[in-house]
């Protein structure tokens, strides 16, 4: 088993002629192994994705005075009603208490693109697509082309070029027309190693947040 670990009990029984729940118990019991699924990532990174990562992460914590001017934004699905998460889901209860159901529900068919754009002091950009539009080098450009003028209304201290860009590093985001853009109204933008979903605010903090079932009458934006 340590040899190959994704022997079966079965396969195990038959090689040595022995019984299946005997197996069983000397594997669970007494070697006190269990089975567990390799976790799912994004992507396996690679030994240059691995050392940009790390030095990314080295240049924040040096410069983490830029976090006072850096906006980050990202895009997310926002669909009519989302499926409770199991942690939302969770409940306490005693040994004695019946044991919870609940129906499966699927996400809504309904669903709009939002784009959001945040800093330290709170949203500064965001905007619906229109039915069926997809984030596109085009889109994306007119998005951040609206991220200027909100920039300019709403941090004027930061105007016209001490702001610090934050976005992934998805298709449209890094398309060489963007990075045009960028250089053209002198937008700095912070490195974003690829494959780093944990390293983008929106995902790990601003959307969640966003997506709770809220009381009524609250403000969002």
């Amino acid at each position: 088993m340590r040899s190959d670990g994704r022997l079966g009990v079965r396969v195990i029984a038959e090689e040595l002629n022995m019984n299946r729940e005997t197996v069983r118990q000397i594997v669970n019991g007494d070697l006190g192994m269990r089975n567990f699924s390799a976790k799912m990532v994004p992507r396996i990174l690679t030994h240059d994705a691995k050392e940009r990562r790390l030095h990314s992460s080295f240049d924040l914590l040096r410069n983490a005075e830029m976090f006072d001017r850096a906006i980050t934004g990202d895009e997310t699905w926002c669909f009519q009603y989302d499926p409770e998460t199991k942690r939302q889901r969770m409940q306490w209860k005693t040994p004695n208490s019946p044991q919870l159901k609940r129906a499966c529900m699927s996400q809504s068919q309904v669903k709009d693109m939002l784009v959001c754009f945040f800093d330290n002091k709170g949203i500064v950009r965001y905007e619906f697509t229109a039915k069926g539009q997809t984030v596109n080098q085009q889109c994306y450009l007119e998005v951040l082309t609206g991220l200027r003028e909100s920039v300019q209304r709403k941090r004027p201290g930061l105007w016209p070029d001490q702001w610090i860009l934050h976005h992934d590093s998805a298709r449209a985001h890094d398309a060489l027309r963007v990075h045009k853009f960028l250089a053209k109204n002198s937008i700095t933008k912070m490195d974003h190693p690829p494959y780093s979903p944990d390293l983008v605010p929106c995902d790990f903090w601003l959307f969640p947040k966003l997506k709770k079932k809220c009381p009524e009458g609250t403000k969002i934006c």
